[in-house]
């Protein structure tokens, strides 16, 4: 048996992970939930970098997936609310 014949049955799990993680993302409308959920898809497009044998593009898509996009996201989400505070209080 082949290292491919192996790995095709993960690869196909993988994809399938993917493509539910994706729709749940899509159908998550809380930002902040969505946030979270983005996180998890990242983390499941990590695992399918890997499994692709592309260790280095999983590490990038870990590092902005899961840690970059939301830290900017909740920032950006934290600076509008703190606005929006502001100006309710004038």
């Amino acid at each position: 048996m082949t290292l491919l014949a192996t790995q095709e049955p993960l690869q196909g799990l993988v994809f399938v992970l993917a493509a539910l993680a994706a729709t749940a993302v899509v159908l998550t409308r809380r930002p902040l939930r969505q946030i979270v959920v983005n996180g998890v898809y990242g983390l499941v497009l990590t695992i399918v970098f890997f499994v692709l044998q592309a260790p280095d593009v999983a590490l990038s898509m870990l590092v902005v997936s899961t840690i970059a996009y939301p830290v900017v996201v909740l920032a950006a989400i934290a600076r509008v609310r703190a606005r929006r505070r502001r100006r309710e209080r004038t």
